[in-house]
Order: C-alpha cells, then structure tokens, then sequence
C-alpha cells in the first residue's frame, strides 16, 4: 500500500441550522488541525458544502467533527461524496454558492 492508497477526497453537504453559527470557521480551524486540504463554503439553500482531502484516519476524524458542528449549530445530515482533490494545498474558505 502507498500513502497515496491511504489518501480520500470527499464533498461534504451539511444541513440544519449550520449557517450564522459560526460553522465555517470551525471547519477551518479543525481541518487546519487535522493537517488536511480543502475548502468550506455556505450555499444559498442554507446548507454548507465543502471538500476535504487527506489521510483517511483524518478525514473520518473531521467528518465527526463536521456531524456535531460549534456550539449553536444542529446538524440533522450529512451527504458524503468521492471527489478529486483540490487543486490547492491548505483549507480556506471559498465564496458562497
């Protein structure tokens, strides 16, 4: 196995109360952490959507992070997706769709 074989890309939509909540920046800030790639937006229908690549272990660590959300967030689900890795390295904020 190669450590590109441990490596997974998925988009994330996330729906409830998860905008004004602060949800972005704790996606930033627990990517960041997690040493993993990617982006987080809001979308106009009230959801957030983002992208997210890295080890395995990793990403699953942030999914859970992204099922609970900050305080004030209520998460009712969550639609998990393979992607293609970004283009960029690093996790940052994307403009709103």
């Amino acid at each position: 196995m190669t450590a590109e074989d441990d490596l997974t890309t998925l988009r994330v939509k996330i729906e409830g109360f998860v905008q004004g909540v602060g949800y972005r920046h704790f996606a930033i800030m627990e990517a960041r952490r997690l040493g993993l790639d990617g982006w987080v937006r809001n979308v106009f229908d009230g959801t957030v959507e983002l992208l997210v690549s890295g080890p395995n272990l990793q990403v699953e660590e942030f999914v859970g992070c992204c099922m609970r959300g900050p305080t004030g967030a209520k998460v009712t689900n969550i639609e998990l997706h393979r992607a293609d890795p970004p283009t960029r390295k690093g996790f940052s904020l994307a403009s709103t769709y």
